[in-house]
């Protein structure tokens, strides 16, 4: 069942059974008795997310294989509640639907210390990349009426053919084994562009194709284009990548 963009009620997330396929994502999970003292962002019964999100000043263009481009992601807490555990999950969707979980490459700075944190990725079944803020990170921490600007790194892999991507956050608030979904960002669109050639690489001639390719079904970007990327199914795979790494992937419910 699709869910609204924006829900009538919190969205939330329960443990489900681990999944065979992302055993290789797992690590050791807390304790099953361990009582989560996170309070919740949302105020009971809140319409609107508490978190505005904005993804801003990144660039138009990416080549393969260059240099980091530079974005910033705003969170802005418009709640009187303090926001502690906040996990941002950046969601990629290309063009080609080509793209492969090692290729992009993002690191988040947590405000802290120079070092970068990495953001693994993985595919859902349409194709997406979904990637958490959160290799141990315990999670951003905004207070009342205040925005925190989260520093964000992307390089592509050299062998990134050329594209076009949509880059999206959905912001969870950890519970322990359990989430709500507490924000929505706007959609970063930028261009892929192939790796330049070597010095000294000769270049390959140019050919003529003997039939021009059929145009391919763009249906599902024509989607993305008129709605963003933003639909509840990638957010409720997004808060699996998240929560996996807490030992389990989930499934998505709404609060009873």
């Amino acid at each position: 069942m699709r869910l609204p963009l924006r829900p009538r009620t919190p969205l939330r997330t329960a443990l489900s059974l681990c999944l065979a396929a992302a055993a290789p994502l797992l690590v050791t999970a807390p304790p099953a008795h361990a009582a989560d003292t996170t309070p919740g962002c949302a105020a009971p019964g809140a319409r609107t997310f508490p978190l505005t999100t904005r993804i801003h000043d990144g660039p138009d263009t990416y080549e393969a294989g260059g240099d980091y481009g530079i974005w910033y992601l705003d969170l802005t807490n418009t709640t009187a509640r303090r926001c502690t555990a906040i996990h941002p999950v950046v969601v990629l969707v290309d063009q080609q639907r080509a793209l492969k979980p090692a290729q992009p490459r993002l690191d988040f700075y947590d405000g802290t210390g120079a070092r970068p944190h990495p953001v693994r990725f993985a595919t859902t079944d349409e194709a997406e990349l979904v990637g958490a803020f959160d290799d141990g990170f315990p999670g951003f921490t905004v207070d009342p009426g205040k925005t925190l600007t989260v520093k964000v790194r992307l390089a592509l892999a050299p062998d990134t053919g050329p594209n076009e991507i949509t880059a999206n956050a959905a912001v969870v608030q950890r519970h322990a084994d359990d989430g709500d979904w507490v924000g929505q960002s706007n959609d970063y669109r930028f261009d892929v562009e192939a790796a330049a050639p070597e010095a000294g690489t000769p270049t390959a001639p140019t050919t003529t194709p003997a039939a021009t390719a059929p145009a391919e079904d763009l249906s599902f970007t024509d989607e993305l284009a008129r709605t963003g990327i933003g639909t509840a199914h990638l957010v409720l795979a997004a808060t699996s990548v998240l929560l996996v790494t807490t030992g389990a992937l989930l499934l998505a419910r709404r609060r009873r």
